[in-house]
């Protein structure tokens, strides 16, 4: 297989989640792979911002906000691609949220409002862009899952939940989806900083104990993602399907580390 294999020149991508931490990480490293990208999210601001880094790399974009957990304003999201763009052959779910509580307690409200944006809205962008997709014969998906979609971390159960359900989906669709050109893929990523968790990585003991357990001894930097993506988001990748690439450093490997 030749170097091109990776190359994702003529591609168009579109990142759900995608203006902050691990989500636009994934939109600049599509783009730097080639992808013209479209980095979507609520917050509009977020996503001027991001367009504006995507169009100094060189490469074409859509400003436009959308909510997973709305399904009209994926809808809108689509058309507008299609109307910029023409086309959308790769898609990354990465918006998500987390709440730590004691599951004892957990309101089900709260739990139900995790389930929506990290699972259910998962499933809504592969119905609303998936259909693109099968219409065309081609398609790549790469949803988000995380370490959790495997073990549990204390005290966010509806994160975890939700995380081994964005798993079982992704199988499902892989193997319903497959024979018809859309692959569908998933990458757990370990333990990474963000601006969100930099706090509690560096000044509490859960800090220091996902550090003991992480056998490179440091946390992963965000742009480490953007490898995985660009494979399962390229012709390198054409027969991985249902696949979940974990990216953790070797957390899920560590049993003692003293």
């Amino acid at each position: 297989m030749t170097l091109p294999a990776f190359s994702l020149e003529g591609r168009v991508a579109v990142v759900l989640g995608g203006t902050t931490g691990i989500g636009r990480a994934l939109s600049l490293g599509l783009a730097q792979a080639g992808a013209d990208v479209v980095a979507s999210a609520r917050r509009r601001e977020q996503v001027e911002e991001v367009a504006g880094e995507l169009e100094r790399l060189g490469r074409r974009t859509v400003r436009l906000a959308s909510d997973v957990t709305d399904r009209a304003s994926l809808d809108r999201l689509l058309e507008g691609v299609l109307s910029s763009l023409g086309h959308v052959d790769i898609l990354v779910n990465c918006a998500g949220r987390i709440r730590r509580a004691a599951t004892l307690d957990f309101g089900e409200k709260e739990w139900t409002e995790i389930i929506d944006t990290n699972l259910t809205g998962t499933l809504r962008g592969c119905q609303v862009f998936g259909r693109h997709m099968l219409q065309r014969g081609y398609g790549r998906i790469v949803n988000i899952a995380s370490l959790n979609s495997f073990v549990a971390l204390h005290e966010v159960a509806a994160y975890g939940a939700s995380k081994a359900g964005v798993t079982a989906l992704t199988r499902s669709l892989a193997v319903e989806w497959g024979a018809r050109g859309v692959c569908v893929n998933a990458i757990a990523p370990g333990i990474f900083r963000t601006e969100l968790n930099a706090e509690l990585l560096d000044g509490t003991a859960r800090g220091r104990e996902l550090l003991l357990r992480s056998p490179m001894k440091r946390f992963g930097r965000i742009e480490e993602l953007s490898g995985a993506a660009v494979f399962l988001a390229s012709d390198a990748a054409s027969y991985v399907n249902g696949a979940v690439l974990v990216v953790d450093g070797g957390f899920l490997a560590s049993g003692v580390n003293q």
